[in-house]
């Protein structure tokens, strides 16, 4: 996995990681996100051509999961209204608390989680743009789908129009089926469970909740089997331009002066090696475990005093610094 505690290039600058920052990023990049699915609708004709064209790929192949499924969630209701609820809310529940998590338990590992998940993201409304798809549950009846979530939607919030609010249907991009990223960011939870988690029923639920989520999302004929296996792609991708982000980000933070620190609790701050200087005045210095200087002036020369100075200063007094004659 990604690491962010040990240095991705020689003499970067870190900043500090901090709740007020990073709320108003995530928001930022999911607002960004959801106006952008929402604008790319294309037009409908190809996204019905496009959701063709995968059906008939996957029966070519013998993929096509998606019809026994959705049969046994329309007939079975004791299945498929849970599976409503599941499309219909953990991913938008599940995938912030996870991000809560790592950052408060996890923090040296969160920036490039956070980052992976920021860039598989927009990889995703790349697909939605480029690739506008209806969705099973919006084919001809004659292709034997049901949609799940408007045979049920008496027992939930959503209406018929995928998961939104009734009455909020119209601001949703029902053709952004390709790829899936309630799939994508399901295995992004997975994957962090699966790491990080500690204990066995956090592995477990690593493993569950994607393939559950997999399940699900085709069941409801709210994807097809490939949308799934394009939203794991997505992942890799973006799995992949992490590291390349994250020097980007560290070189762009050094340039512009960040303030250094070290990840580990407690440590003193990382200064790279010649970015930094004792000199705090004219002739001034100050030893590197000082808060505040004490005024100490150079001499001119090693071990010379000062004409007109007092005796010199004890060890303790200057510092952890070669003793310099008191001022």
């Amino acid at each position: 996995m990604l690491r962010t505690d040990a240095p991705v290039g020689e003499g970067v600058l870190r900043t500090r990681l901090r709740w007020w920052t990073e709320l108003p990023l995530i928001l930022l990049v999911y607002g960004a996100y959801s106006a952008g699915r929402l604008l790319a609708r294309g037009d409908v004709t190809h996204a019905v051509d496009h959701g063709l064209a995968i059906l008939r790929v996957e029966k070519f192949f013998y993929l096509n999961a998606e019809h026994p499924l959705n049969r046994l969630f329309t007939r079975e209701p004791w299945l498929g209204i849970p599976a409503d609820f599941w499309y219909a809310s953990l991913h938008y529940l599940v995938t912030p608390a996870v991000l809560v998590w790592l950052f408060r338990s996890r923090a040296v590992r969160y920036r490039a989680a956070r980052t992976w998940l920021m860039a598989s993201t927009f990889m995703g409304l790349i697909g939605f743009t480029l690739l506008p798809t209806c969705p099973p549950r919006l084919l001809a009846a004659s292709h034997g789908f049901v949609d799940t979530m408007a045979q049920y939607s008496d027992y939930g919030w959503w209406g018929g129009e995928a998961s939104a609010p009734r009455g909020l249907g119209g601001m949703t991009n029902q053709y952004a089926a390709m790829p899936s990223l309630h799939c994508g960011w399901a295995l992004w939870c997975g994957v962090m469970l699966w790491m990080y988690g500690g204990t066995r029923l956090t592995k477990v639920a690593g493993v569950l909740y994607p393939l559950i989520t997999t399940i699900v999302v085709m069941g409801t004929a709210n994807h097809y089997f490939l949308d799934a296996v394009a939203g794991f792609v997505v992942m890799g991708l973006g799995f992949l331009v992490t590291r390349p982000l994250l020097r980007l980000a560290d070189t762009l933070r050094a340039r512009y002066g960040a303030r250094p620190y070290a990840p580990s609790l407690g440590g003193p701050a990382v200064v790279p090696h010649g970015t930094g200087s004792s000199i705090v005045s004219a002739e001034c210095q100050t030893s590197p475990g000082e808060r505040l200087p004490r005024q100490r002036k150079v001499p001119a020369t090693p071990g010379a005093a000062e004409p007109g100075a007092g005796p010199a200063a004890s060890p303790a007094d200057a510092g952890d610094e070669t003793p310099a004659a008191a001022r």
